[in-house]
């Protein structure tokens, strides 16, 4: 899959988010699609390496620990992106789970078309 085509889907999850999510927000599509784009940076470089060092709390929690994970990385975009707003844990906690579903509902769509 595409570059373009991946940073779609993932800026298409995130706008699912904002509209099912209480305390996910975007000032404009500009600000979603920096954030989809960072989103999916961070997913690839920071996620990988603080999997490995978090991996004892994995194992420990039975993988629930990765959900945390998950939304501190949708924190961390929120605070690094203007205008795309993550208001607290909880809204990055959800917002997570359905831009990970969201995603890959729609990978697995476009993968088949």
């Amino acid at each position: 899959m595409t570059f373009f085509l991946r940073w779609l889907v993932l800026a298409l999850a995130l706008a699912v988010a904002v509209w099912l999510i209480p305390g996910l927000d975007y000032r404009d599509n500009t600000a979603l699609a920096l954030a989809a784009l960072l989103l999916g940076l961070v997913n690839a470089f920071l996620k990988p390496l603080l999997f490995w060092l978090a991996l004892p709390l994995t194992v420990l929690s039975l993988g629930v620990f990765l959900l945390v994970l998950n939304a501190a990385m949708l924190g961390l975009v929120g605070w690094l992106v203007p205008g795309f707003v993550v208001d607290g844990f909880w809204a990055a906690f959800f917002g997570a789970i359905v831009v990970s579903l969201v995603a890959l509902g729609l990978n697995r769509v476009v993968k088949a078309g």
